[in-house]
């Protein structure tokens, strides 16, 4: 399989990733499969948030002041972004943090100190997908596909497909949704289909944020995804009904011996289409 990838580049985006954040198959995922398309010749760049609890010092984080000072709008308000980057130790994997003072500084990952969801965790996954989108355009970095995880990533798929859709940077890219069995319940503020078409957005499949639940976000993710991966079959039961029959999908975990090749495969039938 050496050399698989060569010259392809696979965007990560991500809710975590280790060594940043604690082991679970989906940060352990984000690890691995940059990690494999390296190893393969390919090129990558991993995008997590910067949640409060990553130690900056610790993990050597600086702000990238060149990529910084861009302000989104959300729901008609100005946000300004910080971008900061870090090495992955012992890896040729750089990864950048998305930040804001407001939604992300100080912050914990889903809840806040009182075990509650955070009441703006909508606009924050708008702002992440923006942040990243924005992010990418500034360094003319046009990936091939665009790996999603964890459900803060999950509107990436729908701002590439119609925000983004006459960006030149993005005319030949992909995007590829991984569903968990360890997901969020719980539901985001009543008004998250509306920042989101606040941005002009319109899909029919927006319907299903009528109902504001972390559940329908992943179904809104699959409903403009371009390729699915669940990571068990009952997961697949859950969700296929959702996806179109000509839509690539792979059933594989991190404990499957032969994940390595399966995905790799799974990129190149993609990047062949």
């Amino acid at each position: 399989m050496l050399g698989f990838m060569k010259g392809k580049k696979i965007l990560f985006i991500s809710s975590e990733v280790i060594p940043y954040m604690p082991q679970t198959e989906l940060s352990s995922m984000t690890y691995k499969l940059p990690k494999l398309v390296n190893d393969n010749q390919g090129q990558t760049r991993i995008f997590i948030p910067k949640y409060g609890v990553i130690n900056e010092r610790r993990h050597q984080l600086h702000e990238v002041i060149r990529l910084s000072g861009i302000n989104l709008i959300i729901d008609d308000m100005d946000m300004p972004l910080i971008i900061k980057v870090a090495s992955i130790p012992k890896e040729r994997m750089q990864v950048y943090f998305i930040d804001s003072e407001d939604y992300f500084k100080g912050r914990n990952v889903f809840f806040n100190d009182k075990g509650n969801l955070y009441k703006d965790n909508d606009e924050r996954a708008i702002f992440y997908a923006k942040g990243i989108i924005e992010t990418i355009k500034k360094l003319n970095w046009a990936p091939n596909l665009v790996h999603v995880h964890g459900w803060i990533s999950s509107l990436v798929p729908l701002y590439i497909k119609h925000y983004y859709k006459d960006d030149p940077i993005f005319s030949n890219t992909k995007t590829i949704v991984s569903i968990y069995e360890d997901r969020l319940s719980g539901k985001f503020d009543k008004n998250f289909l509306k920042k989101i078409q606040f941005d002009e957005i319109i899909d029919e499949n927006l319907s299903l944020l009528k109902t504001p639940t972390y559940e329908e976000l992943f179904k809104l993710s699959l409903t403009q995804s371009d390729g699915v991966v669940f990571t068990s079959n009952s997961v697949k039961e859950e969700f296929k009904g959702l996806i179109k029959k000509d839509i690539p999908t792979l059933e594989c975990t991190s404990s499957d011996d032969d994940y390595e090749n399966k995905y790799l495969e799974f990129y190149n039938s993609m990047l062949d289409e």
